[in-house]
């Protein structure tokens, strides 16, 4: 079994960070009557989890019977709104607590899909409750926000992503040192299900996991080797910072793009002032627009390389 699935969280105590959130649900729960709920936050940070958790609680045996989950990326136009969302909403629910309609990724519903759920929401809000779950709220619309309780949910700390892998490992038997652990929180970027994933590859490889073994996964270079490079250029030695460059995107297999976000991350690292910082934050951008339209990528990473050096 997957880890994210094994490892979802069962229970209100079991959801790491968001004691806020939590706290409040946890009340509409005790009272069984939730409002109309916007989750917004990046991925990974418990936004499904939680609302599966309140629906269990607040429906306890008759779970099943009174949700409907809709994955709104894979059904996103007006004619599911139409049909599946407003059928399900219309139908009163054999108890007197509204029914439950979870859209994940609400975000990727278009607007006139957004107006049809706009109306089924006013209409039938005696019998049925709406959980949007997004990554950008600004992709719904002001009056579906306006009908809805919203939550802003933020990445997890490293102490509660620590011990979510520690937990895991403790279950599953699996060593891991200090050193690994950093690296898959830096690699997770905070979100937990990422995190979890590549944990579960690991595992499958080796149940001594180290950062090597980590790196090698995910296809990422060290913040050591990518802090070298930059350090070699902003000193003048383009030759050198050229070949280290190379042979570190060889060794990991990564792409142009994958080197251009870790340099913008590590830029801030680097012991420089903070307007040649901004020059060279400007340039990646640049670059990175120039390799995403179709540019040889290791020539512009020259380039971006050469940039530093005169910067």
């Amino acid at each position: 079994m997957l880890f994210t699935e094994k490892y979802r969280p069962k229970k209100f105590n079991d959801i790491k960070g968001q004691l806020v959130i939590v706290e409040r649900i946890k009340a509409m729960v005790e009272q069984k009557n939730l409002n109309n709920l916007l989750f917004a936050g990046p991925a990974g940070v418990g936004k499904t989890s939680l609302i599966l958790v309140a629906a269990r609680e607040l429906y306890g045996d008759n779970y099943q019977e009174n949700i409907l989950e809709l994955n709104a990326s894979d059904e996103r136009g007006i004619d599911i709104i139409r049909n599946k969302v407003k059928d399900f909403a219309r139908t009163k629910s054999f108890s007197d607590i509204p029914k439950l309609c979870i859209l994940d990724e609400a975000d990727s519903l278009t607007r006139e899909a957004q107006q049809a759920l706009r109306r089924t929401m006013e209409t039938f809000s005696n019998t049925c409750r709406f959980c949007l779950l997004a990554n950008y709220s600004s992709k719904i619309i002001d009056p579906i926000q306006s009908r809805c309780t919203v939550f802003r949910f933020k990445p997890l700390e490293k102490d509660e992503i620590k011990s979510i892998i520690e937990n895991i490992s403790k279950n599953e038997k699996l060593k891991i040192d200090q050193k690994a652990i950093d690296a898959l929180i830096e690699v997770g970027e905070g979100d937990v299900r990422k995190t979890e994933n590549i944990l579960q590859s690991c595992a499958v490889m080796n149940n001594n996991i180290t950062e090597e073994l980590i790196y090698g996964i995910v296809s990422r270079a060290k913040s050591k080797d990518i802090i070298e490079v930059l350090n070699m250029s902003i000193n003048g030695d383009f030759i050198r910072a050229r070949e280290r460059l190379l042979e570190v995107m060889l060794q990991q297999g990564l792409s142009g793009i994958d080197v251009i976000k870790q340099i913008h991350k590590e830029i801030w690292n680097l012991d420089i002032n903070d307007e040649e910082k901004i020059k060279l934050i400007d340039k990646c951008g640049e670059i990175e627009f120039r390799i995403v339209e179709g540019s040889d990528e290791f020539l512009q990473l020259e380039v971006l390389l050469a940039n530093f050096v005169r910067k």
